[in-house]
């Protein structure tokens, strides 16, 4: 198996991004928390890796959460089954090595301290879970005084009257205090804002070196995006998985080096990542979309490019991704790049994108057999959209393709 180059940080940070989309409105809630459990873990007199693993559990702590509803109900302070998304989350955590260590914090950030405190737990995951489950609610408290007011500073004293009245009771009493005496001062709250809290967010960046990584533990992080869209709607379960399998399938046909299958195997589960921008209703609507809707579906190659982006070492992986609905004769998005601007790999993801989209359920039709598949996908060569060869390829070897695509 190969080997990559990548900074576990910028890949963190991306995730953290694609969380993002989900919010709509609350955008850089993951910053927001992972800055402040940050400066209540400084106050505590925590450091180093005890530290450096509060960033990132507080950066992924809502990786449970796909849909858009369930988003919009982490907007109030408390709500029936708010623990579903951390046991979730943690089940996410736990499919990657890199981040398993992480899981239990997730687990247990939205559990009050008297429970949290007598469970058979470490003393610095019961803190740091509980860590983030203060500053998460200070941060659900800070949105709606930026929505009516527009001022954080007019709203700072009733946020912190909130949090202390939960002292002992929601929260742990020293993280409590932590929190009121890093939160008197002005630049606590102004740094909330987006740019000031990005700026935060990109020192952190900056401490991790490049690591080699093994395919299996780049794969292991890039399947939690892939989980995370496929979630979204009942429609789209496994079809990054699906596009992911049959890509690299693809490319072994092709007689590709083990490293571009592999690295089209990740281009598959994370084509899809800007999806997560679009709203639930939008992806599971049974009839044709509207001009408007359909719009607003054109930016999600974008959005996956812009997520992924930042990740060194993924730079041809990030092409592929997001060049999946590119079409041969330029016709496609978002760059109408023609036939001959896009790689032999980038092809062949549009190719098993259209694939196993056709061969799953969706609202508005059934699953199709083979034989059906392919006369569609014959028709798209022949209008210029799909790759001749590619599509050939796939003719001669439907039914393993096939199986391919579903995972049979």
């Amino acid at each position: 198996m190969s080997k990559f180059n990548i900074n576990l940080h910028e890949a963190v940070y991306s995730l953290s991004d694609a969380l993002d989309l989900v919010g709509v409105t609350h955008i850089h809630h993951g910053k927001r928390v992972a800055y402040m459990a940050a400066e209540c873990g400084k106050q505590m007199g925590w450091k180093g890796q005890r530290m450096d693993d509060l960033f990132q559990a507080a950066i992924l702590h809502d990786c449970g959460v796909s849909k858009t509803i369930v988003h919009s109900r982490l907007a109030q302070f408390e709500w029936e089954k708010e623990g579903d998304h951390c046991k979730i989350g943690a089940v996410l955590l736990n499919s990657c090595p890199l981040l398993e260590h992480l899981a239990p914090v997730v687990r247990y950030h939205h559990t009050h301290w008297p429970e949290l405190k007598d469970m058979d737990l470490p003393e610095d995951v019961k803190l740091a879970a509980n860590c983030i489950y203060m500053v998460d609610r200070v941060d659900v408290l800070s949105l709606g005084f930026l929505v009516d007011q527009s001022n954080l500073l007019l709203g700072r004293e009733e946020i912190r009257k909130k949090i202390t009245e939960k002292r002992g009771d929601w929260f742990c009493p020293e993280l409590v205090d932590a929190f009121l005496q890093i939160s008197r001062s002005e630049a606590f709250w102004l740094s909330l804002e987006n740019e000031h809290v990005s700026g935060y967010v990109s020192v952190w960046l900056s401490e991790t070196k490049v690591r080699e990584m093994e395919f299996e533990e780049l794969r292991s992080i890039v399947r939690i995006f892939s989980y995370i869209v496929d979630a979204k709607s009942p429609f789209t379960k496994s079809h990054s998985d699906g596009v992911a399998r049959l890509a690299r399938h693809l490319g072994v046909l092709f007689e590709l080096s083990e490293q571009s299958c592999e690295m089209l195997e990740l281009a598959g589960l994370l084509h899809d990542i800007g999806k997560l921008r679009q709203p639930d209703e939008l992806l599971d609507k049974p009839g044709k979309l509207t001009a408007e809707e359909y719009s607003h579906i054109q930016r999600h190659s974008f959005d996956t490019y812009s997520i992924l982006k930042n990740i060194k070492g993924l730079e041809a992986v990030t092409q592929w991704a997001a060049l999946h609905h590119e079409r041969a004769d330029g016709t496609g998005y978002p760059y109408h790049i023609q036939n001959g601007g896009l790689a032999k790999e980038a092809r062949i993801i549009a190719v098993a994108d259209v694939f196993q989209a056709l061969a799953q359920k969706r609202p508005y039709r059934d699953p199709l057999q083979p034989d059906e598949i392919m006369e569609i996908l014959n028709e798209m060569v022949d209008d210029g959209k799909l790759d001749r060869e590619i599509v050939l390829r796939v003719d001669g070897d439907l039914q393993r393709c096939w199986e391919t695509a579903l995972g049979l």
